[in-house]
């Protein structure tokens, strides 16, 4: 499976406390008519932290229902229990995602060798393309380019979602670890320079409220086009800066409720959005010119 392009890492709306599917539904079919390049439920931005493992689930197999074959589903399975991920990313494959994206466990800290084992683990107990997710700012560690090439003996681990923020990082990890791995962005705001360095894309917040110039941005330079590419970044950059004015997903949820798509409930510990940003980003989706 070739996963580049614009893949939406997807909300998952909330209605009184629960899942709302018809809202995720609608969200699903926007990105297929918007030309999204693929979907991953149940990432970061999925609020994967506080869903049962039930809403997990049935959030993964409703995702891959909707989808039906029309785009690919790459379900975050990660966790940090190895055994626990092994699971996630086990129904993954059994409810027909085409891939996993398996965040490093988080909270426990694991030095690079146990970073290694935990996904060599996954992928002699799963038969699925594997997506690695490196984000210290929200983990606690950093993955290693060193420690992702070693992992490249297994065929079904296919690429990494590279976090870090560090260009110096992405250039290592591509020369390490070369054309068969995909390494795609797990930055809105440098997916562009990223993509100069050989990413393939980007697993995207902002994708979720402006999936159609997203897709239009990494196709031009999936294409080497990097000045059409530049001018879809320079009009896509105040939302890609915006949607983090507070801790992600909370400012995208408010965004997909002022644009109609959906409730911006999220679930505690996370709040919602202050009046204050509330404002200033209705401003910034205005004059993108998202709102009607």
């Amino acid at each position: 499976m070739n996963f580049q392009g614009s893949i939406v890492a997807i909300v998952t709306p909330f209605k009184n406390g629960g899942v709302d599917e018809a809202a995720l539904t609608a969200l699903i079919e926007f990105h297929l008519a918007s030309g999204t390049n693929g979907v991953v439920p149940c990432g970061t931005t999925g609020e994967s932290a506080t869903l049962t493992h039930e809403e997990h689930k049935r959030v993964i197999e409703l995702t891959v229902k909707v989808a039906n074959g029309r785009i690919p589903v790459i379900a975050g399975s990660g966790s940090n229990s190895t055994e626990e991920a092994v699971e996630f990313t086990l129904h993954a494959k059994s409810s027909g995602a085409d891939g996993a994206l398996l965040i490093t466990p988080y909270y426990n800290k694991p030095p690079q060798e146990g970073l290694y084992q935990h996904y060599k683990k996954i992928a002699e107990s799963v038969d699925l393309p594997l997506v690695v997710y490196n984000i210290p700012g929200r983990t606690g560690v950093n993955m290693l380019p060193e420690t992702v090439a070693r992992l490249l003996p297994f065929e079904n681990i296919v690429g990494i979602k590279e976090g870090s923020g560090s260009l110096q990082q992405v250039a290592e990890l591509i020369h390490l670890c070369g054309e068969r791995f995909t390494v795609i962005s797990g930055d809105d705001a440098i997916t562009l320079p990223m993509m100069s360095l050989g990413a393939k894309g980007a697993i995207s917040v902002t994708a979720n409220i402006a999936p159609a110039d997203m897709t239009k941005m990494t196709d031009a330079a999936l294409s080497g086009d990097f000045s059409t590419a530049k001018r879809w970044h320079d009009k896509l950059y105040p939302l890609h800066k915006n949607l983090f004015l507070e801790t992600n997903p909370i400012p995208v949820k408010a965004a997909l409720f002022m644009m109609g798509k959906c409730s911006d409930e999220v679930r505690l510990p996370l709040s919602p959005i202050s009046e204050a940003n509330h404002e200033h980003l209705k401003k910034v989706l205005s004059a993108y010119g998202l709102l009607s």
